[in-house]
């Protein structure tokens, strides 16, 4: 609609008039009701409305056929057979609240039943089903038994797989493991789907703390942001037996939290809560859900734990805003969003000096552009970001963020001895920190110990299946890889790693070094041209002037590398 009103106006009527409501007629449908870009019909019998359905989702699937993607128009569709309050020609009642909720659930271009249409529906159609169990729906008090429809033509599982890294649902760790999802802002304004994602950084935090669970990291939980999530998907792709959903509602000065804790494997509500406070309570109220979710999931926990699980609180909400603001800034590889991110972590210093996280974060954002953004002084830029480190240690020397970014700092510089124990006390304190994992894998790379950094990448990915930043460990696993010869792995990991994060340029070098010590000359080359076409400039002297220090100590992995540069035809 953004991009052409008109135009999705007149392919939504065409639809509309030429597929939908033909339909309808042909099967006995009646058309209540019109809402936008969505329709209520009744049918005579459910094998009416799911062949209906059925015949619908095929004609749309062939219309859309040559269609290009982004033109597209594709529906979901929900069925419940139950009774209905008719009132003119409109039609009320739980039986259609089932129904729109079903609809929501259901993946794009698919057909989500519930239980009592696929009772009246079963082996009287050409369909087969797929049983979901039962579901929570928004609003609707009791589970719903739901399947899912599998025909020729419909859609038979959520767009959200797409993204998943595997089709095959990870298997359960062997202790309590929870997805936080993100919360739903409430609050009708935009600009405050800072404070209900802080909410949500805060409780992952504080849960991952506890060694006892298994928390997702995180950046994977927030890939479901924006969509309908389906409890049991969830868990499926996280390999997570809880997931925690919730919103966050605020207005002038008070903030309302509620949240549910649900069993991914049969969908049923383990605990519920509402918790309302003033916006000067706000940390205190996240303590009190996380306190209650944990207390669901393993109760012999002592209540103990949980207060020493609770990060230090900075003293001024502004200062913790520029903070949430800037996180997402903060792990991009875009030269202009990290000066906005930069922006917004020195407010928050400037409010609240003695906040260790907004220094921390200010130190990897010039830890990163001294690494990979194209800066005239990159010695400048990690001299800043030890000494933002250090500062932030100096505030707060057992946050495993903090520890995990001071040890990189230092790492990058080329100080691995002073890293190493920092990245070991940053995992006692959080074992269920991605990150930590990732830079103590990539500090075992500049150490050349690679066997123990494939296992630590892979740890890594294992707690944040879903993140983002995982590109990051594709493109570690491929390193530790070229510097164990084992070249034709390296370019496989080192290609994942650029589909995850094709933005982040310097990945393409490797793989043409990968490439050319693979035998894969023509290849090499033709990456390699890719390559210089965005960085003319580039040439081995320049590369081995901004080496990075982390791999000074690396003699014999740096003279593989030139010498694969040089192969794949960077100039000298």
């Amino acid at each position: 609609m953004g991009r052409d009103e008109s135009g999705t106006l007149a392919r939504l009527r065409e639809h509309r008039t030429q597929r939908f409501e033909p339909t309808l007629a042909r099967h006995g449908g009646r058309l209540v009701k019109l809402a936008g870009d969505g329709a209520l019909a009744e049918f005579p019998s459910a094998v009416d409305a799911l062949g209906a359905a059925i015949e619908f989702q095929q004609a749309m699937a062939e219309a859309n056929r040559d269609q290009p993607e982004d033109t597209r128009i594709v529906f979901r569709v929900g069925l419940h057979l139950g009774d209905l309050i008719v009132e003119g020609d409109d039609l009320y009642g739980d039986g259609v609240n089932v129904a729109a909720r079903l609809e929501a659930e259901a993946p794009a271009g698919g057909i989500l039943i519930s239980g009592n249409v696929h009772d009246a529906v079963a082996g009287r159609l050409k369909a087969t089903f797929e049983d979901l169990g039962d579901i929570s729906l928004k609003n609707i008090e009791r589970p719903v038994r739901a399947y899912r429809v599998l025909a020729e033509g419909v859609a038979a599982a959520p767009a959200s797989t797409a993204s998943s890294p595997t089709d095959t649902p990870l298997a359960l760790p062997d202790k309590p493991s929870i997805a936080v999802l993100p919360f739903t802002n409430m609050s009708g304004d935009p600009e405050q789907e800072f404070f209900a994602d802080g909410m949500v950084e805060d409780i992952i935090t504080a849960l991952s703390r506890f060694k006892s669970l298994f928390v997702i990291a995180r950046n994977s939980s927030f890939t479901y942001k924006g969509r309908t999530a389906n409890v049991k998907q969830v868990g499926r792709e996280l390999g997570v037996r809880y997931v925690l959903e919730g919103s966050v509602r605020r207005a002038a000065n008070k903030v309302r939290i509620t949240g549910q804790l649900i069993d991914s494997e049969t969908g049923a509500h383990l605990w519920a809560d509402r918790f309302d406070g003033s916006l000067e309570d706000v940390f205190e109220l996240q303590d009190q859900v996380t306190t209650s979710v944990v207390g669901a999931i393993a109760p012999r926990l002592r209540q103990i734990e949980i207060e020493q699980a609770q990060r230090r609180r900075p003293d001024n909400l502004d200062a913790y805003a520029c903070v949430m603001r800037a996180m997402p800034a903060v792990w991009s590889h875009h030269t202009d969003t990290k000066a906005e991110a930069l922006r917004q972590l020195q407010h928050a210093i400037d409010l609240d000096p003695r906040y260790a996280l907004p220094q921390a974060l200010a130190a990897w954002c010039h830890a990163q552009i001294a690494t990979y953004d194209s800066t005239a002084d990159p010695v400048r830029e990690r001299l800043l970001a030890v000494q933002l480190a250090e500062a932030a240690a100096r505030l707060d020397g057992d946050d495993e963020i903090v520890l995990t970014v001071l040890a990189a700092a230092y790492s990058m510089c080329g100080d691995h001895p002073r890293a190493g124990p920092l990245i070991e006390k940053a995992l006692l304190l959080n074992p269920n920190s991605a990150w930590t994992w990732q830079r103590s894998a990539w500090l075992n790379v500049y150490l050349e110990r690679y066997d123990l950094a494939l296992a630590h990448f892979n740890h890594g990915m294992r707690i944040s299946p879903l993140d983002p930043l995982n590109f990051n460990s594709f493109l570690g696993i491929g390193t530790a890889y070229l510097g164990l010869g084992q070249f034709e792995e390296a370019a496989t990991c080192i290609k994942k790693s650029i589909s995850t994060e094709p933005g982040a340029l310097f990945q393409h070098r490797m793989l043409a070094v990968a490439l050319a010590h693979a035998g894969r000359q023509e290849e090499a080359r033709e990456v390699m041209r890719q390559y210089l076409r965005a960085n003319p400039d580039m040439t081995i002297a320049r590369y081995l002037q901004m080496t990075p220090a982390a791999t000074t100590g690396m003699p014999a992995f740096q003279r593989m590398y030139v010498e694969g540069l040089r192969m794949a035809g960077m100039p000298e």
